[in-house]
């Protein structure tokens, strides 16, 4: 009986910590995109790519994801892009 209650316990902590990790920043992940807009979005107008501008696809679409997420959990500061 002993057994299987450490390894409930053990099985609890870990989901616990997993659960802290998806918390997210909104405020900072929403700065840290609107810093990432600031500088890529000129360079796009003027019609240079992504990759010539140095960043990752991946921190854009990240961004994207975060603004779509941010809107429709409606945090303060969220906008479309």
């Amino acid at each position: 009986m002993t057994r299987t209650t450490c390894v409930a316990l053990t099985v609890m902590a870990l989901m616990a910590s997993g659960a802290e990790a998806a918390i997210i920043d909104w405020q900072a992940e929403l700065q840290r995109c609107r810093a990432l807009r600031e500088t890529v979005a000129p360079l796009l107008q003027a019609g240079e790519g992504i990759s010539a501008v140095g960043r990752s696809n991946r921190s854009v679409r990240r961004c994207i994801w975060i603004q779509r997420m941010a809107v429709r959990k409606k945090i303060p500061g969220a906008e479309r892009w």
